[in-house]
Parts: structure tokens; sequence; C-alpha cells
């Protein structure tokens, strides 16, 4: 199967209306994927059949080599020529760290897989094709064209957001991280409010607490709204600083917690994964993955899957990703749920130690 035969299916799937799982469907594309992707990434063909992973060899999607996420800052891992490049996303980091790099030469499937998971997550309740102010904390593409959040959601806004819809962080210079700008999203919560026009709040967790942290006063938003954060802290107890955060979200804009959203998503992957709590609000808070990805709860060293309810690293199968590597090992620990899946938090040095890896390894079994 070629990469347009594989694409071509997948968009079908994507735009599929309602979407469902479909075991059979998803395993003959991701061993259709992965044969393509062993063939034209040579660092990763390298990596795999040094493992006795070749596509005649590998029967099941489980079987397929789950790249280290930290290998995407040391390597491109594209599976297309350098010079057909269209766009390159950028993990955010500091100035001495290493940025992980997505490579991708269009731009439809990742766009396409995007928006029906959004949908789901955070716009469930609005009608098909009904539209929402969005007012969201990232910089807007043009001033962040590295960016895959800020390249989401302006997507998101060209196809669902309402007039009003805006960016709020500005331009940040020489690289620095951008600002945020209080007193112009202010007055667009307040218009909202004025109007009795709900809305739909998103941005970072970080851009969120800060926000929060600078108001003086409480400014209860219109029954309807609903918040969408996503990005981690910087600190390690990750459940206790997301309570917090809920719980000044919820005094500040009397949106309640069955009403914010969190967004799992990673540069290295073309999809991302929503919380359950609008889509399913009588059923336990989850991770519901699209249909087109699966996760996987595996132990970090001999990478065999653990049951569910028992914590392990997250690796992703993603069929989102064709230019790129399918499956992704990151470095998150989680549990699997019923219809979905946890986020616990970081592995402690799992990144580093994949990334190594990874990378020595596929640099050194390169053909002089």
């Amino acid at each position: 199967m070629t990469r347009g035969e594989i694409e071509a299916r997948l968009l079908a799937w994507m735009r599929e209306e309602p979407q469902h799982n479909d075991e059979a469907r998803f395993a003959e594309l991701a061993l259709a994927l992965f044969a393509f992707q062993f063939r034209h990434c040579a660092p990763y063909g390298r990596w795999c059949a040094a493992r006795g992973a070749t596509p005649s060899q590998v029967a099941n999607w489980r079987e397929i080599p789950a790249v280290p996420a930290g290998a995407f800052k040391e390597l491109a891992l594209r599976s297309f020529a350098a010079a057909q490049t269209r766009r390159v996303f950028r993990s955010s980091g500091t100035t001495l760290g290493q940025r992980s790099e997505l490579h991708l030469d269009t731009l439809a499937l990742y766009e396409a897989s995007l928006l029906p998971s959004f949908e789901r997550g955070v716009l469930p309740d609005l009608g098909p094709g009904e539209r929402i102010p969005m007012l969201v904390l990232t910089e807007a593409p043009q001033d962040a064209p590295d960016s895959s959040l800020s390249h989401m959601f302006g997507a998101l806004i060209a196809r669902r957001g309402a007039a009003g819809s805006g960016f709020f962080l500005a331009r940040g210079q020489r690289g620095q991280r951008g600002e945020l700008l209080q007193r112009k999203l202010l007055r667009a919560l307040e218009a909202a409010a004025a109007e009795a026009r709900p809305v739909a709040l998103c941005g970072t967790a970080l851009a969120l607490a800060h926000f929060c942290e600078a108001l003086d006063c409480d400014l209860p938003l219109p029954a309807g709204s609903r918040i969408m954060e996503t990005g981690g802290f910087k600190g390690r107890r990750r459940d206790a600083e997301r309570g917090a955060l809920y719980e000044n979200l919820t005094r500040r804009f009397a949106v309640p917690a069955a009403r914010i959203v969190n967004q799992y998503g990673m540069t290295e992957l073309g999809s991302q994964f929503y919380d359950s709590v609008l889509a399913e609000p009588a059923a336990p808070r989850r991770k519901v993955p699209p249909p087109w990805t699966r996760v996987r709860m595996v132990d970090p060293l001999s990478g065999a899957e653990r049951p569910p309810g028992a914590t392990g690293a997250i690796e992703i199968v993603d069929l989102a990703n064709t230019g790129s590597i399918c499956a992704i090992c990151t470095a998150d620990l989680g549990r699997a749920l019923h219809g979905g899946f946890e986020v616990l938090g970081r592995a402690p040095g799992a990144e580093e130690r994949g990334c190594s890896i990874a990378a020595d390894e596929m640099l050194a079994e390169s053909t002089p």
C-alpha cells in the first residue's frame, strides 16, 4: 500500500460521522504505515532492523517499535526527502535545551485529525457547524509558525470560531516567551458576560494560571462556557497543581470543573487526546483516543504491556503521523482505564535516557 493510499483511507476515516473504532482497519493501516516508514526513514529502518523488527517479521501493530520521544530532539525523523519539507513544528523549550521537531510535507492529515477530536472533546454540546467565540491564550500562528499549538488553534478558529475569537498572547522578542494581553482578554470576557454569550477560553495551564493570578476580581462567564487547558506544570505534583488551577478557574469564572477539559498532546504527534467530561458527563474523567490512534502502557525497561489500571510508560501509535514515525514512547507515565487512559506525570530521566540511546543507535548503525 502506498502512502497516498494510506492517507486517502485515513482522511475518509477522520471525516466519518459518527466516528467509531475499527480494529481490522486500524491494524491493516498501521502495518502498512510501518512498512512505508521502515523503507523511507533510514535511521528508523536501521534501528528496527537491528531489533529484528522488519515488515516481514512484524505481524501485529503492537510489535511496531516505538521510538522514544526524545529522539526527535536529535534526529530529523521524516519519511520523505528534506527538500519536500513544508513545515517544522518545534516543542517549547529553554534556550539551553534542544527542542523536538516534527517535520511535515503536508498539513492535510494533521488538520483533518485535530478537528473531530476537538469537536468531540470540547464542543460536543454544540450543533454541527455551530460556532463559539474562542479566546486563546497562545501566540497567533503567524507570530509562532513553528508552534503546533498555535497552528492548531488557528485551524480550529477558522472552522468553529465565532466573531470575537482571537489570540491573547503577544509575540515574544528574540525567542523570549510572549506576553499575555491581559487587558484585551479581560475586555473580551467582559463583553461576552454582558451579552450572555458563552465562550471557549483556551490556553496553556501556565497562561491560565497567570491570568487568574492577575485578576483583581471574579468574572462569572455565561452558562455554557467551557475552558480547555493543555500543557504541564514545572513541578512534579501534577495532580495537586491541576486541582488548584481548576479551583481558581471555577472561582474566577464560575465554570465548574466538569466543564474544564484537559488536552494531552505532543509536538511529535499528529493527534491530540481530550478529557471525556463534556462528551460523557456521567462517566469518569479520562483521555479518549481518536479511532486512528492506540495508547498502551508499557514497562519502561522490558517494553511489556502493563495490565489495565497499572502504571506504565505511555506508548502511542498515531496513524496521523504518516510523514514521520507513527509509534512513539513518551516520557510520561499513565494507566489504562476503561475507554481511555489517565496521564500521571513525567517519568524521571526517561526522556533523556530514551533520547540518548535511540539517537546513538540510529547514528551508529548508519551506513558509511
